[in-house]
């Protein structure tokens, strides 16, 4: 019977097709609360080593959020999606509570989900997280909804590793 010397075979010398596949998942639950009244890194980020350079990450996080009025009006907040932590590359940005609200007794509740195809092209261990920008320095917190915390709402976050 033959032998395979480590090494011999690379991407180059696999039949066509074989892109697009699956090569690693990693996902977690994510539990706890930020909140702000200026831009902040969330709690809410997931690292994924790829095996392959030329390799894309789908990155899907499913989060909550909450803000309180003060009774001014418009309530606003983005959230980035970035790539290498706080000073990192924002990869997509997304505004994901808005309102007017001149109650001050109301509050703000959105369940989001932010998905992108990512081409971080390394084989270093790659973290994604949530910047949250407050564009108008109300209290929002990520990972409930509500004001206050009222009800925790836990982040799913899902790197999958796709063969280029």
């Amino acid at each position: 019977s033959a032998e395979l010397i480590d090494g011999a075979i690379d991407t180059a010398h696999l039949a066509s097709g074989v892109g697009g596949k699956v090569l690693q998942v990693v996902s977690s639950q994510i539990n706890g609360t930020t909140s702000s009244t200026s831009d902040v890194y969330t709690h809410i980020f997931l690292s994924i080593t790829p095996t392959l350079a030329s390799s894309k990450v789908l990155v899907t996080i499913t989060f909550g959020m909450g803000n309180a009025t003060d009774g001014s009006g418009n309530s606003q907040a983005a959230m980035e999606l970035k790539r290498g932590g706080t000073s990192g590359t924002v990869i997509i940005e997304r505004t994901v509570i808005s309102g007017n609200n001149t109650d001050s007794n109301r509050e703000g509740m959105q369940r989001a989900t932010m998905q992108v195809l990512d081409s971080p092209s390394t084989t270093s261990s790659t973290e994604y997280g949530l910047y949250l920008k407050n564009t108008d320095g109300a209290t929002y917190y990520v990972g409930a909804w509500g004001y206050a915390v009222t009800w925790l709402s836990p982040a799913c976050v899902t790197l999958m590793e796709i063969g280029a």
